[in-house]
């Protein structure tokens, strides 16, 4: 059976089950004479007659009964299987892994769109994986991980590609009680009445293009940052502020993280000091899913520009 024409298997199908070589050739979309002859054709490869040919149509011999049933799984399988690929390729089922840094998963965008892809593409298995973005980069590199939300702006070189999605403003985060915060809640603050206070930043390794816009800002400030603490994760700078030992810079979403003890105020210049979120891939054709995720995160980023929010801050 191994060297039978599956076309072959898909005539006998349509003649067996119609029962009328005239049926069978319009329901194959094919003139008679030629279908006849195919039939014929499998039968001598086979050794075995097929069918009975009657005045009035085709009627199954014992050997046609015996092929029957094996020939209909034959053609699911292999229709299932061409199916089941070309799903995969437009991205309805298979497996994605997302990667995410700790502040991204705090900026709505990031579970709304996780939801969304769920609740559009439900076949896919999605796996979650948190990490730095420096880690990150590399994961998505090596494709261990497939596309990542990361902060930072990144050029090619990487192996990687990035995305704009978002862009938000930062915020000083201060110890409850700091003295610039004496005579109420402040609207804002400028990044230069920051210069004699000792910073805490998420490490440079871990999140390279966040560290370096806020150094950068600084520098433009008119100063050199302090910085007397470096925490390996984003949430860890706030903990360490909450214990008295400095102030930190962090993106405006991070508010929704109510730790006791830790005030916020909007930095109101530079303009320039924002904290982007991209989405990054491998340098390479990607996968269906990823394809998918792609469209989506384009989709919902339009849905919300086209509903007012100019730069996607934390809404």
């Amino acid at each position: 059976m191994a060297s039978v024409d599956l076309r072959l298997l898909r005539y006998f199908l349509a003649v067996a089950e119609e029962g009328h070589l005239t049926k069978a050739a319009e329901r194959l979309g094919i003139r008679q004479p030629p279908l006849s002859q195919q039939i014929r054709v499998l039968e001598a490869e086979l050794g075995v007659a097929l069918f009975h040919r009657l005045p009035r149509g085709m009627e199954l011999t014992e050997g046609g009964r015996a092929l029957l049933e094996d020939a209909r799984q034959i053609v699911s399988l292999v229709d299932q299987a061409v199916e089941g690929v070309r799903r995969v390729s437009r991205g309805e089922t298979g497996r994605l892994t997302v990667g995410f840094t700790g502040s991204a998963a705090f900026h709505p965008f990031v579970p709304s769109l996780i939801r969304r892809f769920r609740e559009s593409t439900p076949d896919v298995r999605l796996e979650l994986e948190e990490s730095s973005t420096g880690e990150l980069m590399d994961a998505v590199a090596q494709g261990r991980v497939d596309a990542a939300f990361v902060r930072g702006d990144y050029g090619p070189g990487h192996g990687i590609v990035a995305e704009p999605v978002l862009e938000e403003t930062m915020l000083a985060a201060f110890p409850a009680g700091h003295a610039a915060l004496q005579g109420g809640a402040r609207r804002h603050i400028a990044l230069a009445e920051l210069a004699g206070e000792s910073l805490i930043l998420y490490r440079r390794h871990s999140g390279p293009g966040l560290y370096d816009a806020i150094i950068s800002a600084c520098g433009a400030a008119g100063f050199s940052p302090r910085v007397a603490q470096e925490a390996p994760r984003i949430l860890s700078t706030l903990s360490l502020v909450a214990a008295g030992l400095g102030v930190s810079l962090v993106p405006a979403s991070l508010r929704r993280v109510n730790i006791e003890g830790v005030a916020y105020v909007p930095v109101s210049e530079p303009a320039s000091l924002r904290a982007p979120l991209n989405l990054i891939w491998r340098d390479a054709a990607p996968s269906g899913a990823v394809r998918r995720l792609i469209a989506e995160v384009r989709r919902h980023r339009a849905a919300l520009q086209a509903a007012g929010g100019a730069t996607l801050a934390a809404y």
